[in-house]
């Protein structure tokens, strides 16, 4: 296989060639029936949230709910939802519920709390809902596996709630589809954008650099 790489700075590894392409990780592994995660204890929210999308699974109509709650898979307890409370932060889907319209299952644990990070209010209605509708447009086409999170690291912008849940600075969402052989990844702000990422806009399927919004990895292998 020849291997094309255009600008690359990847966040984790994926194991490519297992069944379930999941990131690589060192919290604790939590499996829901429709999105796996990676909950860090130590910073209240997961490392990584994985998922698949692929047409069949986008064309149901399950309403949206808004029943937030803790995550009773988590060993540890996950994050509450009074640590969002008076927060000034949204409590940011990672799996977002318009992805997980299957069934009533699937929404009702895209609403864990393991499954939220806190998101500056401008950034969670705002580009991070374009990328989340741009991504969930891809898998209406074609089956894609999705891992997406805050950048847990040093430049965190503090923490909310009895929990301490950290701020994250950043949030990254990797695609990786199979059937193409494409992945490509995407890393921005967690802050009000006072414009539109020139990628989200065209809506282009082509890599390309925007500055607060990073197309930080493209990667297209060919056989």
């Amino acid at each position: 296989m020849k291997l094309t790489l255009l600008h690359i700075v990847f966040l984790f590894s994926f194991k490519l060639f297992t069944q379930e392409y999941l990131p690589k990780s060192t919290g604790e592994i939590v499996k829901h029936k429709y999105y796996t995660l990676s909950y860090n204890e130590a910073q209240e929210q997961a490392n990584w949230v994985h998922y698949k999308l692929y047409p069949a699974f986008l064309s149901g109509s399950t309403p949206r709910t808004d029943s937030f709650k803790p995550d009773p898979l988590v060993s540890t307890k996950s994050a509450q939802l009074s640590d969002y409370k008076g927060s000034g932060y949204d409590r940011g889907h990672l799996a977002p519920a318009a992805d997980m319209k299957y069934n009533s299952l699937a929404m009702l644990e895209s609403f864990y709390m393991s499954n939220m990070s806190p998101q500056n209010p401008s950034f969670n209605r705002g580009i991070w809902k374009r990328l989340e509708s741009l991504v969930r447009g891809w898998g209406e086409k074609f089956e894609i596996y999705v891992s997406t999170a805050g950048v847990l690291g040093s430049n965190n912008l503090g923490a909310i709630g009895k929990n301490r849940v950290t701020i994250p600075s950043r949030f990254y969402k990797v695609i990786y589809a199979p059937d193409k052989n494409i992945m490509i990844g995407f890393l921005l702000s967690n802050t009000k954008q006072s414009r539109d990422c020139a990628f989200l806009s065209s809506r282009r399927e082509k890599p390309m650099n925007g500055g607060f919004c990073s197309i930080v990895g493209f990667l297209g292998i060919k056989s």
